[in-house]
């Protein structure tokens, strides 16, 4: 798997395995660890999570998981980079390290290699910042970052930092879909050699239906669905975290990472999804 420099040292895969909507329903637990036991057995070694999905419960569905492949020798912990993120109201100078400690609890981890702030909230950025860092030194988190942060959110962060190891990445909505990241974000962060992070890069699956891709994606042999994955991750400096929980989406999503595509084919994606010709305001889900 292609990897990514982060800005304060290691490396990140360009794709990985989200899990949002898992951790919802008990009912579904079952299967939820085994999609997630399954990724990892075909070479998924990327894997997001927050305290937000399911109150917990994808932590606790990706814990249970990555236990059972850790106790059957399928993977090495040094192998895995997991992600998760603090809620806002939770991102104070206390709250944080504490919000922190309910996560490793319950994904059964000593460290979490990158630790979000999933948005932009009331505590002050420095605050948030000074608990990354303490959370850091002390070997709870290897890295620290932002979700949802546009370029003058970032530009504040910056200047909040203080000494100790700043922001690693900034994971937002980016897809053919919503390109919106690409016009002054995407290019801030390259500059500083900081990886984006993109979330819905199908849009939550819409793009496996989008008629014209389909045409564009037949020709080349693959399905949509691998075309706008492929797509996302052929832009320098961006990794991709999308939801899979069926074997076929899991193996296509991974033989998608592995697509490289032409100047031709990257020509014909801006005429049917055109790259924004101006800012606009970040986009959430």
């Amino acid at each position: 798997m292609r990897t990514l420099p982060l800005s304060t040292s290691s490396e990140i895969p360009v794709l990985g395995l989200g899990t949002w909507r898992m951790g919802e329903a008990s009912g579904r637990r079952k299967a939820e660890v085994a999609a997630v036991r399954e990724a990892i057995a075909m070479g998924y070694r990327l894997i997001d999570t927050a305290e937000m999905y399911g109150e917990g419960g994808a932590e606790t569905v990706l814990g249970q998981a990555l236990a059972e492949a850790l106790r059957t020798g399928d993977v090495r912990r040094d192998e895995l980079f997991i992600v998760s993120k603090v809620y806002p109201h939770n991102a104070s100078r206390r709250g944080t390290p504490e919000a922190c400690e309910r996560s490793l609890q319950r994904l059964g981890l000593d460290m979490i290699d990158l630790y979000l702030l999933h948005w932009r909230g009331s505590h002050p950025l420095r605050e948030t910042a000074e608990a990354m860092q303490a959370l850091a030194a002390r070997g709870r988190i290897a890295h620290w970052g932002v979700s949802n942060f546009d370029v003058d959110d970032m530009q504040e962060l910056s200047q909040a930092v203080g000494e100790g190891p700043g922001c690693a990445a900034n994971q937002v909505y980016l897809s053919l879909g919503e390109r919106g990241p690409e016009f002054s974000l995407l290019p801030w962060m390259r500059e500083r050699g900081m990886p984006l992070m993109a979330y819905s890069p199908i849009d939550q699956g819409a793009l496996a239906a989008d008629a014209a891709l389909e045409e564009l994606a037949a020709r080349l042999g693959v399905t949509a669905a691998q075309l706008a994955l492929a797509a996302v991750i052929a832009r320098p400096g961006v990794v991709a975290i999308p939801k899979a929980v069926r074997r076929t989406h899991l193996e296509e999503n991974l033989a998608a990472a592995r697509l490289v595509l032409d100047a031709a084919t990257l020509e014909e994606l801006d005429r049917l999804h055109p790259p924004p010709q101006r800012k606009t305001p970040l986009a959430m889900i």
